[in-house]
């Protein structure tokens, strides 16, 4: 693994074409160093912090299994419309003030258009003006190729589209949309001059080969940023008795990720709980960004803590 690693660093990239079940049985200690070593030596030591907004909440019109904002599911999670224009500033300049380097408002349903939209462009309007120094990143969705301009003619930067998991499996997890619906919307931001943002949620009940299918997808994409979410079932949604994943588990997915995504941020997102010690143990096996503060429905992990551990980790934040 550690020869792999060094020919990675020295311009070798892994495809379809390579045999990539070596990620399955290779000796786990050993996988996490190489990963490392490529973050180190592609990535250096920064680690990026980014935080999120739920800009709208509950009562989504699509079926995936794992979220607990369906309307096909029964939980119990609040459910509001946009939030108002003072109160996403307000959070954006606690967050800023806390340090992270990214912003995202995030919204349940299928879309966003008509008046939301609207209410959206004046609030990354507001935000870029006034928290300018924050990258802003957004997440509603479907959208049209009229509403990618918008956003970022607003101060938009990076949208975020999780592909979620292989496309073969995709379809077990959702069938509202599809697999391809993402993919086009992934190409639309691009289009629109955005960065991408799209990764997905492991131990759903997926395969292994389905993880590196979908890095080597987001590889062939060229994502600059990949949140890896470790599932935290939901009581209520479709995979609330699925058991958790275990903590060597999620070290081999973002190791993978990393050999496979050599020169992208690999962000560790919904499932650092699992770690006792806040996932000291993901900065040492290729993850180099982070989603801090809260989730979307689940409770993340306090930037201030985030910010002292991997300080004195040594990472440069």
């Amino acid at each position: 693994m550690k020869k792999l690693a060094e020919d990675i660093i020295n311009g070798r990239r892994l495809t379809r074409k390579d045999d990539l079940s070596i990620f399955i049985t290779a000796p786990l200690d050993e996988m996490a160093e190489g990963a490392d070593m490529i973050r180190e030596a592609l990535c250096h030591n920064h680690v990026d912090l980014c935080t999120i907004i739920n800009g709208r909440a509950g009562k989504c019109s699509e079926n995936c299994k794992f979220c607990a904002q369906s309307s096909f599911h029964h939980t119990d999670c609040q459910t509001y419309d946009i939030l108002d224009e003072d109160t996403v500033l307000a959070d954006c300049k606690e967050r800023q003030a806390d340090g992270v380097h990214a912003y995202s408002i995030v919204t349940a349903g299928r879309t966003v258009e008509g008046k939301d939209l609207d209410k959206l462009v004046g609030i990354y309007e507001k935000l870029h003006k006034e928290c300018g120094s924050l990258r802003l990143c957004d997440s509603h969705g479907l959208l049209s190729k009229e509403a990618f301009v918008r956003l970022k003619a607003a101060g938009v930067t990076m949208y975020h589209e999780n592909i979620e998991t292989s496309e073969r499996f995709f379809p077990y997890i959702c069938t509202t949309h599809t697999y391809q619906d993402k993919i086009r919307e992934i190409r639309m931001a691009k289009e629109a001059g955005l960065t991408v943002c799209s990764g997905g949620i492991i131990g759903m009940g997926e395969t292994w080969e389905d993880r590196i299918d979908m890095a080597v997808s987001l590889s062939e994409l060229e994502i600059e940023s990949i949140p890896i979410n470790a599932l935290i079932p939901v009581k209520g949604t479709a995979l609330e008795d699925v058991p958790p994943l275990s903590e060597d588990d999620i070290i081999r997915t973002v190791a993978l990720f990393r050999y496979i995504n050599p020169t992208a941020y690999v962000r560790m997102a919904a499932g650092r709980n699992y770690f006792k010690d806040g996932g000291k143990r993901l900065f040492y096996a290729g993850v180099n960004a982070t989603i801090t503060g809260n989730m979307l429905t689940t409770v993340g992990n306090n930037t201030s803590q985030d910010k002292e551990m991997l300080t004195q980790m040594g990472f440069d934040i």
